[in-house]
């Protein structure tokens, strides 16, 4: 399969939600970084037949070799996140900004004896914690007239207490600070105001919001209504305002996400860096060979060779699940705070991360060099709907086709990435009861096929499709246990309401008309039913042309069998020539006439 094909392929699986896009040329090389609200229509538009494209935009197109995504959980993270890879990978087709602007922060530099808080761009003063950053700038800017008209914080950019004024700015006469720079206000005071102004940012409010009440009432009972009032829109402020530092903020920020999916012998796990509540890059690693490992040890492999020597590590790393030997990968690790969350923030980031997975997955698999096995589309729609732990790359599905219990016959097709692999189609005879019971042929064939297909070796189907309802269902299911057949789904496919029947689920799952799986199953069972039918007629032409052959005298099986296959049918046998019937291996012309002659008196 060519670059072009690879391409195209991850077109075709691309996800649906809000994210980032980045353009790749042969040498792997970034050559655009874009965001898009519906990643799969955004990316997908760059190649529409009937879209106009700018003349750089074209020359985008003609350098595309390969596509990434990241999938993010909102359009301002997309946002965020284009920003940060622009800056780290200076794509040559993207707008360059001279200033090298950001989006800015707000920041409070904490480790001076008296903190200011005033908004950056750059994130590079030492020892200041920072909040956001704010993709709407009127927010922030809001956010930060709130802090100022209820904090006393002062505005000056002053070394205090080093530097002293002889007397205070304007600010002190209006009431915006309390003039530490001439000593009217000490580091112990104006260290508490910069601790509310740090819980403020973080998003706890309710004790601010108190304090607010209680200074409005004094400034009311002191007839200082001007005052007052400020206070009041303050309280009205925090009711509409969306704190900056709720917006996904894990642990002081920063926390290391790891997301996980397998398929099969395969799995891929993604480690999102999360800083100051930002996602800033997606690393991924992906796992083959697993055979039968477990979940368990797969994260602890991934923790223990690669998380344990990844830079930039954080103290706080958010797992899918406990790896096995917990305890000692506790200890390994130190001093990192491990957390499993089922809800909140840091489910969300989870999921997040989970989801980046299963997509990086379905596209790694695209580049796989086993490329006869890999899954189409349907087949990934497929698994999804019936929740597997694998994709059912290769499905099998089972029909019984009769005539009036008569010629019944079992018929078994094999698809594999979607598409029918007739070198693996079976047929069966059903012998004795099974020709007159449906439920009793399927667990024929089920038995059957199992058991030979395990004392040869030979590979096992992803999934069992069933023609029929829960009675042909449970009859599979009761011939894959006989024989020991190993944890193989089966499912079945109702052909009146195309109602799915899964094991252990009371109701049916009904699917979309138009739902990839849906089709794939119809494909399937279709081909089945035409392969059954046909063997069916088969059986019941031989049938019928062997009872006439049955009293010719000096024709016996062999002498049948060589006429069956030579004319197809009886009509065939009447309508041929003493000659052709002569030429035939084994025959005379003698023993033409005669059959001829016999065939035209019965």
């Amino acid at each position: 399969m060519t670059g072009s094909d690879i391409l195209d392929r991850k077109l075709e699986t691309l996800p649906d939600g809000p994210g980032v896009y980045l353009w790749k040329g042969g040498d792997g090389t970034v050559l655009y970084v874009g965001k898009a609200k519906h990643l799969r229509s955004r990316v997908r538009s760059y190649f529409a037949a009937d879209h106009t494209l700018s003349p750089k935009t074209q020359l985008l197109v003609r350098q595309i070799a390969d596509v990434e995504t990241i999938v993010v959980s909102s359009e301002a993270e997309s946002l965020l996140l284009e920003n940060n890879l622009i800056k780290e990978h200076q794509p040559r087709f993207n707008v360059r900004l001279k200033d090298d602007k950001s989006y800015p922060s707000i920041a409070v530099t904490v480790k001076e004896p008296f903190p200011r808080v005033l908004v950056t761009r750059r994130r590079d003063l030492p020892g200041a914690r920072y909040f956001g950053p704010y993709t709407d700038v009127a927010d922030m800017r809001r956010t930060l007239a709130l802090i100022r008209r209820i904090f006393t914080v002062r505005s000056c950019a002053d070394d205090i207490p080093r530097e002293r004024r002889e007397r205070p700015c304007l600010d002190y006469h209006i009431g915006r600070c309390r003039a530490p720079c001439v000593g009217w206000q000490d580091e112990s005071a104006y260290r508490a105001m910069i601790d509310e102004v740090l819980r403020f940012l973080e998003g706890r409010t309710v004790d601010v919001r108190g304090r607010l009440r209680e200074m409005m009432v004094a400034a009311a009972g002191r007839e200082d209504f001007e005052r007052a009032k400020d206070l009041r829109d303050a309280l009205k402020w925090l009711d509409q305002l969306e704190a900056p530092g709720t917006v996904e903020l894990m642990a002081g920020g920063d926390a290391d996400v790891i997301g996980y999916a397998r398929d099969g012998d395969d799995a891929v796990c993604v480690l999102l860096r999360v800083r100051d509540g930002k996602l800033i890059a997606r690393d991924h690693r992906i796992l083959d060979n697993l055979e039968e490992e477990e979940d368990v040890t797969i994260l602890e492999h991934f923790l223990i060779r690669y998380y344990l020597l990844a830079e930039g590590r954080t103290r706080r790393a958010v797992l899918p699940f406990a790896p096995s030997d917990f305890d000692q990968v506790r200890t390994i690790f130190g001093d990192v705070d491990w957390a499993i969350p089922q809800r909140g923030t840091a489910r969300r980031w989870l999921d997040l991360a989970d989801q980046n997975a299963r997509h990086l997955l379905e596209s790694l698999k695209l580049e796989s060099f086993e490329t006869a096995e890999r899954a189409d589309d349907p087949v990934y729609a497929l698994g999804r709907a019936l929740g597997l732990p694998t994709v059912p790359r290769t499905l099998i599905c089972v029909d019984i086709s009769t005539n009036q219990g008569r010629d019944t016959v079992g018929s078994l097709v094999w698809f594999e990435a979607g598409r029918p692999r007739k070198a693996e189609y079976r047929k069966f005879k059903i012998k004795g009861v099974a020709q007159q019971d449906d439920f009793a042929a399927v667990h024929e064939v089920i038995s059957r096929y199992f058991s030979r297909r395990m004392a040869e070796d030979d590979p096992l189907p992803d999934l069992v499709v069933i023609d029929g309802g829960k009675g042909q269902l449970g009859a599979a299911l009761d011939a894959a246990r006989a024989v020991g057949v190993p944890a193989i789904p089966f499912i079945s496919l109702a052909k009146r309401d195309e109602e799915i029947f899964v094991p252990g689920q009371s109701e049916p799952l009904r699917l979309s008309r138009r739902h990839a799986g849906l089709r794939l199953l119809q494909r399937a069972r279709d081909e089945a039913h035409r392969f059954g039918v046909t063997y069916n007629r088969k059986r019941r032409t031989e049938r019928t042309i062997t009872s006439a052959l049955l009293t010719i005298p000096g024709v016996g099986p062999t002498r049948r069998r060589a006429l069956i296959e030579r004319f197809g049918s009886l009509a065939g046998v009447k309508s041929a020539s003493a000659g052709e019937i002569a030429s035939l291996q084994g025959f005379s012309a003698t023993l033409a006439e005669r059959i001829l002659e016999h065939l035209r008196t019965t």
